[in-house]
């Protein structure tokens, strides 16, 4: 993990204050930003969003699903808990938290929207943060590679369909064309783009051209998330300001959803005797979202000034040192994990014999 990413936190807090500051110096600039707009799609954002999420997608070999059934047990588990439990404990934890808990400091006329915000966070697995995360548990790389690979084809048909059900649950207003729109722009589109870059870079100079161009487009990347950051507490500066506390109330349920998925999905790898190698970066893939794709299609369906915006950067917020205490929960955990695999070899023989 460079320094830079190490600290994204700080710069995202750097982010909020900036952000602020200029949509209250600047707030006919922000309009005119806000207004550019084709079908519903903010198109500085569009922009901002594919130099955050293609270079990213460059690092994915879709090759490497032919590797998915080697560690098949480790693959189940975290298909689990990104398509069938993720989602919808957002959800869960959304409508208990904002809707019923929280509801009396919250504004009113926002709480469908953080909520949509929520499930909208946990409806992708994440994508590129993953291999720093796996990289710190001492992962097994094809297990990730091959999981993210996985997780990234069925994001192209399952993203929508989940985000649709969950908000239809919460009685939200589903823009159906606006959702299909930006599953094509932020998944599909960026997917084809990253994937022929790739091969031709591949073809023409090898691992190490893709190298040097992943190593130039990584700092890109960063900076346009921060750009879109700025825009967006731009927009929500007035907001924040009346109630500074909505962050920390929206930080709660993801929170809870991060090490409530990450644990399942650790001590169910222990359970299906999988290797800590496989474990470690299970749980972290089990637990993080894809929050760039998170805050372009919030941005599409409900604008700027949205509570579905704010809920989602509030993911970006906490992202790293969430996670990085995942990661520390996991390591210090290794021999307790392993002792339970070393258990389960050794009541084989016994079970064989009986």
């Amino acid at each position: 993990m460079s320094t830079f990413e190490r600290y994204l936190t700080i710069w995202v807090a750097l982010c909020i204050v900036v952000g602020i500051a200029l949509g209250h110096v600047m707030p006919g600039v922000f309009h005119v930003i806000g207004d550019a707009e084709i079908a519903k799609v903010n198109l500085p954002v569009a922009v901002l969003i594919w130099l955050m999420v293609i270079p990213m997608l460059l690092k994915i070999d879709f090759a490497s699903l032919r590797h998915v059934g080697r560690h098949w047990r480790g693959i189940g588990v975290t298909l689990f808990i990104n398509w069938a439990v993720k989602p919808f404990s957002m959800a869960a934890l959304g409508w208990l938290f904002i809707g019923y808990l929280f509801r009396p400091y919250l504004p009113a006329d926002q709480i469908d929207g953080y909520i949509a915000g929520l499930i909208i966070l946990a409806a992708a697995p994440c994508t590129a943060m993953v291999f720093v995360w796996s990289n710190l548990t001492r992962g097994e790389p094809h297990f990730t590679l091959s999981q993210v690979a996985l997780n990234d084809t069925i994001m192209v048909v399952a993203f929508a369909p989940i985000v649709g059900l969950l908000l239809g649950l919460s009685a939200i207003t589903v823009p159906w064309g606006t959702l299909v729109l930006s599953v094509v722009l932020y998944i599909v589109v960026p997917v084809i783009i990253a994937q022929v870059v790739r091969r031709s870079l591949l073809a023409s100079g090898g691992q190490s051209a893709l190298d040097r161009v992943l190593g130039t487009m990584g700092p890109v990347s960063l900076v346009a998330l921060l750009a879109t950051l700025v825009l967006l507490f731009g927009f929500q500066g007035e907001q924040i300001l009346a109630q500074p506390a909505v962050i920390g109330l929206l930080a709660v349920p993801i929170l809870i959803q991060v090490y409530l998925n990450s644990g399942l999905a650790y001590l169910l790898n222990r359970v299906a005797g999988e290797q800590h190698c496989i474990a470690g970066p299970s749980a972290l893939i089990g637990a993080s979202n894809f929050f760039e794709l998170a805050v372009a299609a919030a941005i599409s369906l409900f604008g700027f000034n949205s509570g579905a915006a704010l809920a989602t950067v509030v993911g970006v917020l906490i992202e790293v040192p969430v996670m990085l205490s995942v990661v520390w929960i996991v390591n210090r955990s290794q021999s307790w994990y392993e002792r339970g695999a070393m258990r389960k070899a050794a009541l084989k023989p016994a079970s064989r014999e009986i």
